[in-house]
């Protein structure tokens, strides 16, 4: 396939990219609100301005491969296809949501969608995709697993352990680091001398890529060639995606004392969802009409997970000691 063709190919997947994306921005939008005026219990970690990456990484999987996810994990919990009403109504600790409502934020479950759970320790998706890929390799799936991890859990000793084991057993596993820069306040370039993750791929002889992951198309690209080398057998692979989150590090916190507003403000000049938008309508692959109709159609389906979320019935009382060992 020459390169244009491949271009071109990659092009027409962008319509659909650019409303998964805005699916999951509008959705992080929603619950911020929600969360701001005291209609959801819990604590959450927003995925805004990250979107390109679960998107571009999600969208190359089967409805069996499986994603171990982190604390900031609703994003990637729908990019593996968890419907926006059922993540909602678990953020709302209700009975309709993909835990029962006992999971919340972050410990959200769906594993009928392939989603194995967000999680609120730092690093730990790393070893368990790990784990689950052994698995995969062992009963002979043909799955593949996706560990998303943050900056923040690349000098952690799960990391080298996970990786090493990863490649020694040439196990079919993409471990991808979203490098927003930051952990919680902790500047990457603060905590390590070497802010390159993709380089560390090296020591565990296993390829590393760095991709701009503001641009849900090198994602995709990035991520569709790791993904059909490790179901092929050729092992792991160690994706960076360089992305930035323009919110806070949970709501609450305004991310203003350890990092500029114009750095803010020039990551959203690089904004994911514009971007793509910006490429539609030069190529003539959509227009102003089209992409307004696919952000009412979005704008619909999140005002329908509220009233879902928000009707659905709470856990009973007795039913507390349900699922406890």
């Amino acid at each position: 396939m020459t390169e244009a063709i491949a271009e071109q190919k990659d092009l027409a997947l962008l319509l659909d990219y650019y409303r998964r994306m805005l699916e999951l921005r509008l959705f992080e939008l929603k619950v911020q609100e929600l969360y701001r005026n005291a209609r959801l219990p819990g604590f959450v970690h927003l995925y805004v301005g990250e979107e390109a990456s679960g998107v571009g990484v999600c969208a190359n999987l089967k409805p069996e491969d499986l994603i171990f996810s982190t604390h900031r994990g609703h994003g990637h919990a729908i990019a593996k296809g968890v419907p926006a009403k059922v993540a909602l109504a678990e953020l709302w600790g209700k009975t309709t949501g993909c835990s029962g409502g006992r999971g919340g934020s972050m410990h959200m479950y769906a594993p009928e969608y392939g989603f194995m759970g967000t999680n609120g320790i730092v690093g730990a998706p790393i070893p368990l995709a790990t784990g689950g890929a052994l698995s995969a390799k062992l009963r002979k799936s043909g799955q593949v697993v996706v560990g998303f991890f943050g900056d923040g859990a690349v000098n952690s000793g799960s990391f080298h352990e996970a990786v090493n084991m990863g490649s020694v057993w040439d196990l079919p596993i993409i471990y991808v680091c979203e490098n927003n820069l930051y952990a919680t306040e902790m500047a990457f370039s603060r905590a390590t001398k070497n802010t390159s993750v993709a380089s560390r791929a090296a020591a565990y002889g296993l390829p590393g890529v760095v991709v701009d992951g503001q641009d849900v198309l090198a994602v995709h690209r990035a991520a569709k060639e790791a993904i059909d080398r490790a179901r092929s057998g050729g092992g792991p692979t160690l994706i960076e995606c360089k992305t930035y989150r323009y919110v806070g590090h949970h709501e609450g916190d305004p991310g203003t004392d350890y990092r500029t507003k114009d750095e803010v403000e020039q990551w959203k000049k690089n904004d994911p969802i514009k971007r793509a938008a910006k490429v539609l309508l030069e190529a003539g692959l959509a227009d102003e009409k089209k992409l307004k109709e696919v952000e009412a159609e979005v704008v619909q389906l999140m005002e329908d997970a509220v009233t879902f979320a928000e009707n659905s019935p709470e856990p009973l009382a007795s039913s507390v000691t349900d699922h406890v060992f």
